[in-house]
């Protein structure tokens, strides 16, 4: 398996001779309902767009998930599985193989990889989005992912997994409370699942970000204290931190 984050959200996953592109945010500015003044995301250089996707997975509809922009420029042929909030994104965009995931269901690419859907991240009073687990069917090899911190208890049925891309830094407003949960979600998940290991996901890598809503944001954490505190409590995994287009095999 490898495994290739593509910063933010985005990550390239290689696994039973499949490539799965999750939550693609590849190309032009990132804005949440067009409001540049809030909040805006940028890259210092656009992503090249991978080729041979036989996958887009697709965690939520939110625009730094499912990325307008991005999909515009991807195959609408591509096969894609989604919450059932971003299967609307891409349906209105054009694509023509859309599966939607709703929490406990399962689809299997290719014969090689299945995937299952479980509760992700509230996303306002009402909706929850998806996280998923992946396995490669020929070698059992077992992965989860989930972008904001938000874990079901449900997961434990599958436990132990072999790989777990999450959040390790907290992310918050003043009032407003967490918008991305680490350090403690992340090793509550790390004693469910003893995962062999961890990688971070939805930390800016060559993104800046800017607007009134930026000014506000809080973090705290960072993956040093978050190995430590793995060590502490006697869990063997361990943390890996690629650089944006670094590929980590497994």
């Amino acid at each position: 398996m490898y495994l290739t984050w593509l910063d933010s959200n985005s990550w390239l996953i290689e696994i039973g001779e499949q490539r799965i592109l999750i939550d693609p945010w590849l190309v032009d500015s990132l804005t949440f309902n067009n409001l540049d003044w809030l909040f805006k995301g940028y890259r210092i250089q656009e992503r090249p767009i991978p080729e041979n996707i036989n996958l887009i997975l697709l965690s939520q509809g939110l625009e730094d998930h499912a990325h307008p922009p991005t999909l515009k420029q991807l195959d609408k042929n591509i096969q894609v599985v989604a919450s059932p909030n971003a299967a609307k994104v891409v349906a209105q965009l054009g694509y023509t193989q859309v599966t939607t995931l709703n929490h406990g269901e399962k689809f299997t690419l290719n014969n090689q990889v299945e995937i299952k859907a479980f509760p992700g991240s509230p996303i306002g009073p009402t909706l929850l989005e998806n996280a998923y687990f992946l396995k490669e069917l020929a070698s059992g090899l077992k992965l989860y992912y989930e972008p904001h911190g938000y874990h079901s208890p449900q997961l434990k049925e599958i436990a132990p997994i072999d790989v777990v891309i999450t959040p390790i830094i907290d992310l918050g407003l003043p009032i407003l409370g967490p918008i991305i949960k680490g350090m403690n979600s992340t090793l509550e998940v790390a004693k469910w699942l003893q995962p062999q290991i961890m990688l971070p996901t939805a930390a800016g890598g060559d993104v800046i970000f800017e607007g009134l809503l930026n000014k506000f944001i809080q973090t705290h954490g960072s993956v040093e204290e978050f190995q430590a505190l793995l060590d502490k409590n006697n869990l063997a995994t361990r943390v890996i931190a690629p650089n944006p287009g670094e590929q980590v095999a497994f």
